[in-house]
């Protein structure tokens, strides 16, 4: 039974709900002004170095960078997962700096994509406190990631269960269920999309990460020489008709401003020619540039791109 904790933010998040999955598109050429969110993410290492405290994240947000909408990292509140009053306050503190809550990445609560029944029920139950959680922030949405081991055919099969029963308890709550890229199976673009258009659900769909799109590890990150890599700019392009988000993963930049690995004029022409009228987030993860310095970096050359690409 629902206390009246979680009832009292039904309507909001209904709200969302509904206008994250009748997604405005912009036509083509469009010059509206591009909507910036910040992963939790890209300060991870002051968060889990003791620097800055999680709790603070939307005032850091906007106070130091004044990026309105932020997208939080289940990792940094394992302990509060099921605690009602945490996301109370943590709602509370973002609305009283100005600050959207879109969504709720969450890892490390099993493999969606097991193959053995009862292991793969136990995974989607886990994700069920942070259905709760966002929903309590006010996000439209939760990220989960498509891992699982065993065939691609028996993976597939796996997620297509999993996603459904996911979707299905999520649905009640208002949420969305988005798949990120992260590696092995979930970096196949055409593998994911083939596994949405089976769940076929109005909540279930994608968020597309510019950078993990390594097929040969776990978390898929792309900053180092990866054995087997799908291409970033097909991969993007196949998620984005199923897209409620965007992330704009960062790793180095050169003398220009420009990423080194990533064009993010070519991405950003595809996600603009997409008509994605989302968030697109600054996702930081570079070692040479301090965070701090990663994230203003990743925040212009996003206005900048997004001025220049038709």
């Amino acid at each position: 039974m629902k206390n009246a904790a979680w009832g009292a933010t039904a309507t909001c998040s209904a709200t969302m709900f509904v206008n994250q999955n009748s997604f405005g598109r912009i036509q083509k050429g469009n010059q509206q002004e591009v909507k910036i969110s910040l992963a939790q993410w890209s300060l991870h290492r002051q968060f889990n170095g003791g620097q800055l405290d999680p709790k603070d994240f939307a005032r850091i947000s906007m106070n130091t960078y004044g990026i309105d909408a932020i997208e939080y990292v289940n990792g940094f509140y394992m302990k509060s997962g099921k605690d009602e009053k945490f996301w109370t306050d943590m709602r509370k503190r973002a609305e009283d700096v100005g600050v959207k809550s879109l969504l709720l990445m969450v890892d490390d609560e099993g493999d969606l994509g097991h193959t053995n029944d009862k292991e793969r029920k136990r995974t989607v139950e886990n994700h069920f406190k942070w259905v709760h959680a966002a929903k309590i922030l006010g996000c439209h949405s939760i990220r989960v990631n498509a891992f699982g081991e065993g065939t691609k055919e028996a993976v597939r099969a796996a997620l297509i269960d999993s996603m459904g029963q996911l979707s299905d308890y999520a649905s009640r709550e208002h949420m969305n269920v988005l798949i990120e890229n992260h590696g092995l199976f979930s970096s196949n673009g055409k593998l994911i999309i083939d596994i949405v258009k089976q769940v076929n659900k109005r909540n279930f769909g994608t968020l597309p990460d510019f950078g993990n799109w390594c097929l040969s590890a776990k978390w898929g990150s792309t900053q180092i020489e990866c054995e087997k890599a799908y291409d970033r700019y097909l991969g993007v392009s196949e998620f984005l008709p199923y897209a409620k988000s965007v992330s704009a993963k960062s790793y180095d930049f050169d003398t220009d401003g420009n990423e080194t690995r990533i064009d993010y004029y070519k991405m950003l022409k595809i996600v603009r020619e997409s008509g994605y009228n989302g968030y697109i987030g600054i996702e930081y993860e570079g070692e040479r540039l301090s965070e701090h310095e990663g994230i203003l970096a990743t925040k212009a050359l996003i206005k900048n791109a997004w001025k220049q690409v038709k």
